[in-house]
């Protein structure tokens, strides 16, 4: 049987990263300007050029403040660009996988949510976000759309990796211990992603897979927490663990509204695909071992 060919659209960022490194020669990243959401049209021509069975879509606007005041450009990467993704891949009948976002709820359920619970976004990003998944889901039948959240890894911008270099320069550091989510890390998603494609390769393509996923580390966490677990690993390698402060949310204003409680229930995605995510706990301490070796 040969290899599956996934096209993912994102090139540099975390999740698309990390399914290369995991996914090798079946997977073929693009980006801009091959693959751009502000021109919509040069998408169907990279899908024609590399012909997948399976497209990704790990590219976002994902600067969350800055949505507040770049309201057309967060659409245009969070609604538009992937609807006509959705389109072009519907056109040509491939699989298509969508990444969205704990921020497509307001954070006041008070439990994790469920993929039915009614959303409800309090920002610019979590609007347009909402918007591209019910575009997704309105143009390919065959799409699945996975809701992640505080994505990390050893390469890119992400808190686990901000943490550790303010840590080796900081003896304290004030981080915000009132908010809670599922840390989660990319090469976690990309191996459930990969997980989701060999399944479907098996099985053939079943109505019973399109829809909304939540797929997200197991455990739960605030900022303060993640933060801590982080530090504490690199202690291992030689660090000097700073004075961690939990502070609160009011504490540390931002121009965007943040979940207060934005955990998600990973149920579906294990019955339907038998996909477990590791505890955020084991895949912060791999992260951190990458980035101390990195630097040994």
């Amino acid at each position: 049987m040969t290899k599956p060919s996934i096209l993912v659209i994102g090139r540099s960022g975390q999740l698309a990263t990390s399914l290369k490194e995991l996914g090798g020669d079946r997977v073929v990243t693009v980006g801009r300007p091959e693959a751009d959401f502000q021109t919509p049209e040069t998408l169907a021509g990279v899908i024609d050029a590399h012909k997948p069975e399976f497209i990704v879509n790990a590219a976002a606007w994902t600067a969350v403040d800055l949505a507040e005041t770049e309201q057309e450009a967060a659409r245009q990467g969070n609604h538009t660009g992937p609807a006509r993704l959705a389109e072009e891949a519907a056109r040509r009948g491939i699989p298509f996988i969508h990444v969205s976002t704990d921020y497509v709820f307001d954070g006041k359920k008070g439990s994790p949510y469920l993929e039915s619970d009614p959303i409800s976004p309090v920002t610019a990003y979590g609007r347009t976000k909402a918007e591209g998944e019910a575009a997704v889901l309105a143009a390919q039948s065959r799409s699945i759309i996975l809701r992640t959240a505080w994505v990390y890894s050893a390469h890119g911008r992400n808190f686990v990796r901000t943490m550790l270099n303010a840590g080796a320069k900081n003896p304290r550091l004030r981080v915000v211990g009132d908010q809670r989510g599922n840390p989660t890390s990319s090469d976690d998603l990309a191996a459930v992603i990969l997980g989701i494609v060999d399944r479907i390769r098996e099985t053939g393509w079943q109505e019973s897979y399109a829809g909304i996923y939540h797929a997200t580390g197991r455990g739960e966490a605030t900022w303060h927490e993640l933060a801590c677990h982080a530090l504490e690993q690199a202690t291992l390698y030689g660090r000097t663990m700073p004075e961690v402060e939990a502070i609160t949310t009011a504490d540390w204003p931002t121009p965007a509204a943040r979940p207060a409680d934005s955990r998600l229930d990973n149920g579906r995605l294990e019955r339907v695909f038998g996909q477990t995510m590791p505890d955020w706990r084991e895949s912060v301490a791999r992260v951190v071992r990458r980035l101390m070796e990195a630097e040994a």
